[in-house]
């Protein structure tokens, strides 16, 4: 369980600073073309389902049950960056659609993984909020499609910020928890005289 934490971390932590590249990119490059934001949003997606789905297997590896959100989400987010790469002309309205079924996705497995490890991960909370943020994201941008691509890019890249900062803060919550649980056991250890 000891590796499999530290990988774990690392996982998230990767997939805070994807996420938050991915926002900075939009909010800096707001003459940024449909097909552009399309490719660029699948790589995003493809790259964070990668790690997810990383992350999951290794926590089944090691006979964690916490393993299923990570993998089910990551598989959302592969297929979703695929469909984005295999079709990249498609309309605004559907990449709008796209973009907010993804993060609803996300953000429901994110929080079922932040339920099954509260109490044991003092960074679940961190992780839980980011599912939320998501959840909320995708429901707004589902409803109010037709409010203009700069306003949805505007949106996308501050979501994409914020979900990536509290990853990032889940991920070095978890890490530091690790860190305190292997300073305590090594505090148990007998000494040898």
């Amino acid at each position: 369980m000891d590796k499999a934490m530290t990988r774990m971390s690392r996982l998230l932590a990767v997939a805070g600073v994807a996420s938050i590249v991915f926002g900075v990119v939009v909010l800096l490059w707001p003459g940024i073309t449909l097909l552009s934001l399309t490719l660029l949003f699948g790589a995003f997606a493809f790259v964070y389902g990668t790690f997810a789905i990383g992350a999951g297997l290794y926590l089944l590896a090691h006979r964690s049950t916490e393993w299923a959100p990570y993998v089910a989400a990551g598989v959302a987010g592969v297929i979703i960056g695929a469909i984005t790469y295999l079709h990249p002309g498609i309309t605004d309205l559907t990449l709008v659609y796209l973009v907010a079924a993804w993060a609803f996705v996300v953000g429901v497995f994110e929080v079922m993984a932040a339920i099954d490890m509260r109490g044991s991960l003092p960074g679940a909370v961190w992780l839980g909020l980011a599912g939320a943020l998501s959840v909320v994201f995708g429901i707004v941008v589902a409803f109010r499609p037709g409010a203009g691509m700069l306003a949805i890019l505007w949106v996308i890249g501050f979501y994409g910020i914020l979900a990536g900062v509290t990853r990032l803060v889940a991920a070095y919550r978890i890490h530091q928890f690790h860190g305190d649980v292997k300073a305590v056991a090594a505090a148990m250890r007998p000494t040898q005289a």
